[in-house]
């Protein structure tokens, strides 16, 4: 605090009543004692000014030092507070420069974020479009599975029986194969299922700890323990088989079963794998169903069906089987040529659809040969369906592909596509391709987009058909008015 010099504010004067002397009766009357009073006064007054004068001047020197003190301090204070002052001003500074580059920073993450959440956004938008379609595609597949089968279309029956025994649980030892043949003129079914080995099945039978010894003892079935648990075992498979395709007919498109149990084994006098039906049965529906076959002794039972068996399963002994599988697959037919009978006149528009669909076989077998490729027609069935599937041995473009043929006159729409996607899906193709004398839509190309599907107009089939040295023509009116006038 600067000094404060309040002592010099009470400097004495005259007027104050200690310096105004009180003149008395004699003093007034007497000249010498009112002068003597009033020097008195005059005295008193002098010695308190000049006592006031040098205690000014103590506080004077006393102030002065006090003074420079007070500066000193204060120009330390001044100099401090100014440094913090500068300080404080560059932290502000600083903390503004920050600010500004973390929110700068902030604002660019923030940007970042949403332009990465809007292409994620985006690819998973992509990706759900592209599950909803192949969902679609695959869920048709599904739907005309269904109504196949419940129509009995033979192909349909026999994939429906084949997802039945795929959801049968068995030990991982066991083969898990089998080949199925469904003829829907008889409703017969013949099942030729791969039984397990008699040294596939473990042989343990029990371990023991020997306390003693402190070791553990293992114990093996005996030969006849094994033979009778193996033979048990492929009775049972044999039944189960035949009650689970029964009971999952719920088309009553299945009214007999021939069962075929196949072992693949070691013969033990050659060492050397040998393959043979070692049980045969063939059962009615209606018969099978009303055995209880929780209460049944396996072998009675499959003996009581006449089914057919060696006296003992695990020689591997083999028996003719009651019914065979026709190894030729019924899907694919006889291909004839076409297309050497084709001209400059030719309007493929209005040729019969069967022999387009034989010709797009051989133009196509044509493409492939120098691959080493095959294409086969299917069966003849004017619904869509699958009209070639070709086999192409090249390594990398090749693979099993799905070829339809369609003799349009119209527009080809967006359903054609998806039935090709959903049958190249289902047939485990690597792709698909759709032929055709017309043109598609764009919701055709759009379908057809990212997907493996080739799609061929007229336009490209000429060009084909020309690139393998024939010649023919599209005429889409002059084949509209032909079908009209018929």
């Amino acid at each position: 605090m600067k000094p404060s010099s309040s002592a010099r504010d009470k400097s004495p004067t005259k007027s104050f009543a200690k310096y105004q002397p009180v003149f008395g009766f004699f003093d007034k009357i007497i000249p010498s004692f009112k002068a003597k009073k009033i020097a008195a006064a005059e005295a008193l007054f002098s010695q308190d000014y000049t006592a006031w004068e040098t205690e000014c001047f103590k506080l004077d020197e006393s102030d002065s030092a006090e003074l420079k003190r007070w500066e000193e301090s204060k120009n330390s204070i001044d100099i401090r507070n100014a440094a913090l002052l500068a300080e404080w001003e560059r932290n502000v500074e600083r903390t503004k420069i920050e600010n500004t580059n973390r929110k700068s920073w902030w604002e660019k993450s923030c940007e970042q974020a949403r332009l990465k959440h809007a292409e994620e956004v985006k690819q998973w938008e992509l990706r759900k479009e592209k599950f909803i379609e192949k969902q679609a595609a695959i869920n048709s597949v599904i739907d005309k599975n269904r109504e196949n089968y419940l129509s009995n279309e033979q192909g349909a029956i026999s994939d429906y029986c084949d997802s039945v025994l795929s959801n049968s649980i068995y030990p991982d030892y066991f083969p898990n194969e089998w080949d199925l043949d469904y003829n829907a003129d008889t409703k017969n079914l013949i099942v030729e299922y791969a039984l397990p080995a008699p040294e596939s099945l473990p042989t343990l039978k029990d371990i023991q700890y020997v306390q003693t010894k402190d070791d553990f003892k293992e114990s093996y079935l005996s030969e006849k323990e094994s033979e009778s648990i193996y033979d048990s075992l492929l009775y049972q498979i044999a039944l189960r088989t035949i009650h689970e395709l029964f009971e999952a007919d719920t088309a009553n498109a299945v009214d007999t079963i021939a069962f075929n149990g196949i072992v693949t084994a070691l013969d033990k006098t050659t060492g050397n794998k040998v393959t043979a039906c070692v049980l045969s049965l063939m059962t009615r529906k209606e018969q099978f169903l009303q055995i209880n076959l929780a209460n049944i002794e396996p072998k009675a039972c499959f003996k009581s069906l006449k089914g057919v068996a060696a006296t003992k399963l695990i020689g591997i002994t083999p028996v003719s089987p009651v019914m065979a599988i026709d190894r030729n697959d019924r899907r694919f037919v006889e291909g004839y040529g076409v297309a050497d009978s084709l001209n400059e006149g030719t309007n493929l528009a209005t040729m019969d659809w069967e022999d387009f669909e034989h010709l797009i076989r051989e133009v196509f077998e044509q493409e492939f040969a120098t691959s080493g490729g095959e294409v086969k027609v299917t069966q003849a069935s004017r619904d869509g369906g699958v009209d070639a599937i070709a086999f192409d041995p090249d390594p990398i473009r090749g693979g099993k592909i799905v070829i339809q043929a369609k003799r349009y006159t119209n527009v080809v729409g967006v359903s054609a596509v998806r039935d090709l996607y959903g049958t190249v899906i289902n047939e485990g193709a690597t792709k698909g391709i759709l032929v055709t004398t017309a043109n598609y839509g764009p919701d055709a190309y759009e379908f057809a987009k990212g997907k493996p599907l080739s799609l061929l107009t007229g336009a490209n089939l000429l060009h084909l058909l020309e690139k393998h040295g024939h010649q023919a023509r599209i005429n889409i009116n002059e084949a509209k008015q032909s079908f009209q006038n018929k």
